[in-house]
């Protein structure tokens, strides 16, 4: 098996990454400088500087590790409240040199150009800026998988037939499997590939679930069937035969009971399997689409240390690793590799990779909005800290309104994440490698 396609669909993704990366910074730096705020660097990528261009005040470059990004805001954190101590310690001693470290960037006579300074919206603007921008690339990318491509769904049209009525029928059956057993009703009936049901006992059929019901209801009796074969309305009767179906869901996944085991019901058996089609979808489907995968993105979210878990588990026992098992870099990459090589239409594959990087969107919308430092989420809770502060002083009458809030006590928070998010990923990058999620 070559290897070229997976170094492509690796290749391919990471330039979508890096794009998305590329504007969700871009995302935090037009606010910025909209309001005023200096901003020195706008990179995408973390390590050494591979190319870089300064232009007016700000270093434009790409960095070697294309994980990532950042734009640098002069002035993140405030100086000391006036008449603070230096408190001893490990962790304080983080706080003062984080704070230092802001402060230092602040041009003499530019302090009203500082981050720090900037009104409450102002800073939610610019901190919600960057996952806004994901949450902008994942809705248009829905929005043309969705209109232009659209989503799988079954016809009505007649795709196979089963020659009998075979034991079980969740496929159709041919050859050794009919010996002994009655004719499909629709062998008899004289329906062939390609037929498309548009009548079914008197009722017009407008969708597969509904022609479905119409034959479990008529299980045992005759029944006309019309069908649309070669462009003319053509009248066949058959007779569906009784035999227990098993209870699907709307999205045409089996229903299981309390034991795991499939629901089934008495219904009628026609013998024949629907075509598979893809419908396009109108752009009123849009944003109920993203926000169902939003909601799915943030469940997982929450529940990440109990996922992590189960990959680790996964990955080094005999259990098989669950196809939704939350993934690293390194398995997304796997992923992106294998769907190259898959044996499908190049309008297939591209149209996967748009969900993948439409799902990576909204994964890094819902993750950079856990609100923790040093995620924007984290700021934005600061700046809405800082703000009922100050309306709260404002309703009371306060002479003097407080100043920005101290957030460089955050510091330590800060790292404590860096290293559990450093950690998990550690983990499920040995996952991957150890025993990947395959593609089915």
């Amino acid at each position: 098996m070559s290897i070229v396609p997976h170094i492509v669909g690796v290749l391919v993704l990471l330039l979508g990454v890096l794009v998305s990366v590329g504007l969700h910074e871009l995302g935090h730096m037009v606010p910025a400088k909209k309001f005023g705020v200096r901003v020195s660097q706008y990179f995408v990528g973390f390590g050494p500087t591979l190319w870089s261009r300064t232009k007016g005040e700000t270093e434009y470059g790409i960095k070697a590790i294309p994980l990532g990004g950042f734009v640098r805001l002069v002035g993140m954190m405030p100086p000391a409240p006036e008449g603070a101590r230096r408190g001893r310690g490990f962790w304080n001693d983080l706080v003062a040199d984080a704070r230092d470290a802001s402060v230092a960037e602040v041009r003499p006579g530019e302090e009203h150009r500082a981050f720090y300074n900037l009104s409450t919206p102002k800073k939610l603007a610019v901190m919600f800026g960057g996952p806004f921008m994901n949450l902008v690339i994942a809705t248009v990318l829905m929005g043309v998988i969705l209109l232009g491509y659209g989503v799988p769904a079954v016809s009505t049209t007649v795709a196979q037939l089963s020659e009998c009525v075979p034991a079980s029928v969740t496929s159709p059956a041919s050859g050794e499997d009919c010996e002994g057993r009655p004719p499909a009703p629709a062998v008899a009936a004289g329906l062939e590939p390609g037929d498309e049901v548009v009548s079914f006992a008197g009722v017009e059929v407008h969708g597969w679930q509904q022609l479905v019901g119409l034959i479990n209801d008529a299980a045992g009796q005759p029944s006309q069937v019309v069908v649309l074969r070669d462009g003319e309305r053509v009248p066949l009767e058959v007779t569906p035969a009784p035999a227990d179906r098993p209870v699907v869901d709307e999205t045409g996944a089996p229903v299981l009971d309390a034991a795991g085991e499939p629901v089934v019901r008495q219904g009628g058996f026609v013998g024949f399997s629907p075509l598979q089609v893809r419908e396009r979808q109108p752009l009123s489907a849009v944003l109920p689409a993203v926000g169902e995968q939003t909601w799915a993105t943030a469940t997982m979210v929450a529940t990440l240390p109990v996922r992590v878990a189960d990959a680790a588990t996964q990955a080094f026992t005999a259990e098989e690793r669950a196809q939704d098992s939350v993934q690293s870099v390194v398995g997304v990459a796997r992923i992106s590799g294998q769907i190259m090589a898959l044996d499908e239409a190049i309008l297939d594959r591209v149209m996967i990779y748009l969900s993948l990087l439409a799902s990576l969107n909204i994964a890094l919308f819902v993750f950079n909005m856990i609100p923790l430092l040093p995620l924007d989420g984290g700021h934005i809770v600061n700046a809405l800290y800082e703000g009922a502060k100050r309306t709260v002083a404002r309703v009371r009458g306060a002479p003097v309104l407080p100043g920005p809030a101290d957030v460089a006590r955050m510091t330590p928070v800060a790292y404590v994440v860096f290293l559990v998010l450093l950690g998990v990923g550690g983990v499920l990058i040995v996952a991957d490698v150890v025993d990947p999620v395959r593609i089915t």
